[in-house]
């Protein structure tokens, strides 16, 4: 399978793309979670998946955070919008950082696990990294109760001379497996000159129960909230489990 092109050679598309600003809503959400189960003060806590760092942009002033991400482009981006965060160039299910956390935080990136096999990998490491009561917030894309089958958008974006136009799909080609297909279709200048490639993502596909059970199973007491933070207005859940 091909690696995501926008995640390594593209990777610096990424700022412009999906601006750190445009997550402000977002880590409001993540913000009052931690708050209301962690309590007041600078906790520590873990970034799997942290992408080019902007989820985390709005949390590092707030927690003692370390951000790990399996590309080490996206890792040199988000170090350059996080340098107080510590960054390691890792794989979410088989990671190990050496320390335990009060809260494992995985945001879109866990929807690049493809099985059941790899989510409940990444409840392990997620586990293994977090001190006992430890909190674990997880935000897959889809499930199966918000996709329905195909979805399709596209914007502009603008930023230091370079234009981005987004055509974006998402199709289930196959609604027996746990796979959906995301072509990112990019036309972009860059000093006049003008180019447009397709960059294919594969995302898994789970529904509640699958990950409510496997977080279970993995020793969470685990719990969906609601997350209205989506443009065309799709309900979306927030994955929140507490190590028993």
């Amino acid at each position: 399978m091909q690696r995501p092109r926008l995640y390594y050679d593209l990777a610096y598309l990424w700022p412009i793309l999906d601006p750190p600003e445009d997550f402000i809503e977002e880590a409001g959400f993540w913000k009052a979670v931690l708050s209301k189960k962690l309590g007041a003060g600078i906790h520590p806590i873990l970034e799997l998946g942290v992408g080019g760092g902007h989820l985390l942009s709005h949390l590092a002033s707030e927690f003692e955070a370390t951000a790990v991400d399996i590309s080490p482009q996206m890792i040199s981006l988000s170090r350059k919008l996080n340098p107080q965060v510590e960054h390691i160039v890792g794989d979410m299910r088989s990671v190990r950082v050496g320390r335990r956390y009060k809260a494992v935080l995985i945001h879109d990136a866990v929807s690049y696990l493809l099985s059941e096999t790899d989510i409940s990998k990444t409840l392990e490491t997620a586990a293994a990294h977090l001190c006992n009561g430890g909190l674990l917030i997880m935000c897959p894309d889809w499930y199966r109760e918000t996709f329905h089958g195909i979805y399709e958008t596209d914007r502009i974006s603008m930023k230091d001379g370079t234009s981005i136009f987004l055509e974006q799909r998402v199709s289930d080609e196959d609604p027996q497996d746990t796979l959906i297909e995301t072509s990112f279709k990019l036309t972009f200048g860059e000093n006049g000159h003008q180019q447009t490639i397709e960059d294919i993502h594969v995302t898994g596909l789970f529904s509640l129960e699958t990950w409510l059970t496997l977080m279970e199973e993995m020793n969470f007491d685990a719990e969906a909230l609601p997350y209205p933070v989506y443009d065309d207005n799709e309900p979306g859940y927030l994955l929140v489990g507490s190590l028993r």
